[in-house]
């Protein structure tokens, strides 16, 4: 996975003033686009797309500070039909418009480019296995809220805190198949959205899919597939956003599974009193490699 990331940043580089075909590039690569994405962003810390535009836009700054070329020129050669919307994407980027630039020499934010490498850790085994699941119903209480990567996510706590305690006890009795317990549950993300992007939080519980789904509650429906869960116990959430870190960093690396599209999920095995300490199991949707 480490060399496919580092000749998909060759190809990114090598294309910057045309577009990025992605999913061309994951079937050169033997992988998925959603893979691809979702691993890219996980270790890079930003979405490709992001990363794209900071280096196309890192290697205009060159050349508009070179001055060799006019604005306009730059600006088709980067793919931009106008003078007007280089601009923008210029300081979006850089703070400053090219003019500005042009002519006091920044400011300018550089991006330089990426280059993964594999660091042996290992110290610590990670608690999983492959779980092939048949199709369930995620049943329970949704809601949108922005995607934030560390840290606890503020707005999925005051959703779930502002549930009455009857509707906790009825997800609890609700549940009736794997994964087990109550369960956070996140859908509709993209591969390499950024933070603040929007997705899909349900409160719930996992039923069969033949099971009905009680009146007033929100259902996720989840095709059969296979699953790579991930067991964590320790300070919540940072113990659970480090395994999840380490999905990426040192697990898939080094198995022969791949992402696919679908919900991740976590079940809540045991938690403290004070939401300080949790015992959890993260589920994500996985295919072979």
């Amino acid at each position: 996975m480490i060399s496919a990331l580092n000749r998909l940043v060759d190809i990114a580089e090598e294309r910057l003033t045309t577009e990025l075909d992605v999913p061309a590039v994951a079937r050169e690569l033997g992988t998925t686009e959603y893979h691809l994405r979702r691993m890219f962003s996980s270790l890079a810390g930003m979405p490709l797309s992001e990363y794209v535009r900071r280096r196309r836009m890192t290697v205009a700054a060159g050349e508009v500070v070179r001055a060799e070329d006019d604005l306009l020129t730059i600006a088709v050669r980067h793919g931009y039909g106008s003078a007007e919307a280089f601009g923008r994407a210029f300081r979006a980027v850089h703070g400053a418009g090219p003019g500005e630039v042009r002519r006091d020499g920044g400011p300018l934010r550089t991006q330089p480019q990426i280059r993964f490498r594999l660091t042996v850790e290992g110290s610590v085994p990670m608690d999983t296995r492959i779980a092939d699941r048949p199709a369930v119903r995620l049943a329970g209480y949704a809601t949108r809220v922005p995607l934030i990567h560390v840290g606890e996510n503020p707005h999925i706590r005051q959703f779930v805190t502002g549930l009455p305690a009857e509707a906790h006890q009825r997800l609890k009795d609700l549940s009736g198949t794997e994964p087990a317990g109550l369960l956070q549950v996140t859908d509709g993300i993209e591969p390499d959205a950024p933070e603040g992007s929007e997705l899909t939080y349900l409160h719930g519980a996992a039923i069969t899919a033949d099971t009905p789904v009680p009146a007033g509650l929100d259902v996720i429906e989840v095709p059969a597939g296979k699953w790579a869960v991930f067991r964590t116990s320790g300070p919540y959430p940072s113990a659970l956003q480090d395994a999840w870190a380490a999905t990426a960093t040192e697990w898939f690396p080094s198995n022969p599974w791949r992402l696919r599209p679908g919900p991740s999920i976590v079940a809540m095995l045991e938690i403290a009193a004070d939401f300080s300490t949790a015992t959890c199991e993260l589920w994500m949707p996985v295919e072979p490699a």
